[in-house]
């Protein structure tokens, strides 16, 4: 049975979604943008009879609070540290699998390092962690890394539309009538909360952040070598095939899937990834 929740994590409201028995192996499903833990819904049931399952919302996303800009400090460090406490602190939980796509994989990796023995293993969707899985669809952000001014301010502001949303569920994907309208509707709908655009534009001009960040996640894998299965969709405007790839340089026992999809593979693969958790990991 899936259950959904709320917890007070240092003063704020994050939702989550529970499922499985608690004594079961646990998995941490981290969402990517401009998504939610809404993105694991056909996941969730396939795997709670075999795992404890959460998936919580960030701050700013979803279901869970979203401060202004003025109130709160919308970076992937503040981000990774609500959902670590949150696993930790207010759910106990002791050790865990991660499963990272797109934002969720700098949210994840902090935590990993961070925790090194507490990760039992990684699933990688279109979660990136290597400078050459940084594609093309990251092109009209690097002037506004380098320099954030109105005007390319304006320009990234397209990310943030109904047109873009729907592009990162369709791009690439074999048959877009197995595309629930639902998925870029639902996500649509929490981006255009009022004050819900500036909290994204902090996060976009933050992501670069994450790059610097590299070195230390790969040291982390090259070490602990963490069961790792990747199940990426190799049409991905964002994230490249190499990136896919270059895990196995670090991890060369990870099982590497390259499928015939785009950047939300869970939408119109989810049966295949779900088979493939439950083999390599229950």
């Amino acid at each position: 049975m899936q259950s959904f929740q709320y917890a007070t994590v240092s003063g704020l409201k994050m939702f989550y979604r529970e499922a499985g028995a608690k004594e079961s192996s646990a998995i941490v499903l981290l969402h990517g943008f401009p998504s939610s833990s809404h993105m694991f819904r056909a996941l969730i049931p396939q795997l709670a009879g075999k795992f404890h399952v959460i998936a919580p919302d960030y701050i700013g996303f979803g279901y869970s609070d979203a401060p202004r800009v003025s109130e709160f400090e919308y970076t992937f460090d503040n981000l990774a540290t609500y959902v670590d406490d949150l696993l930790f602190n207010v759910l106990g939980l002791k050790k865990f699998s991660i499963y990272v796509q797109d934002y969720g994989a700098p949210i994840g990796y902090r935590i990993a390092f961070k925790h090194q023995d507490a990760i039992e293993g990684i699933i990688v969707q279109n979660g990136n962690a290597y400078a050459e899985g940084i594609g093309d669809g990251f092109d009209p952000l690097k002037p506004y890394w380098a320099n954030r001014t109105p005007e390319n301010e304006a320009a990234v502001r397209s990310v943030l539309t109904l047109q873009t949303t729907t592009f990162q569920y369709t791009h690439g994907v074999k048959d877009v009538r197995r595309i629930s309208p639902d998925s870029y509707t639902f996500d649509q709908h929490f981006l255009d909360r009022p004050g819900n655009d500036a909290i994204q534009l902090n996060l976009l001009h933050n992501y670069q952040a994450n790059l610097t960040h590299y070195d230390e996640w790969q040291t982390f894998f090259r070490t602990k070598q963490p069961r790792t299965l990747i199940v990426w969709g190799k049409h991905d405007p964002f994230f490249t095939v190499e990136g896919a790839q270059a895990y196995l340089r670090d991890i060369p026992m990870a099982d590497l899937n390259l499928l015939d999809t785009g950047h939300f593979a869970l939408e119109d693969s989810c049966d295949f990834i779900a088979q493939k958790i439950v083999s390599s990991f229950a």
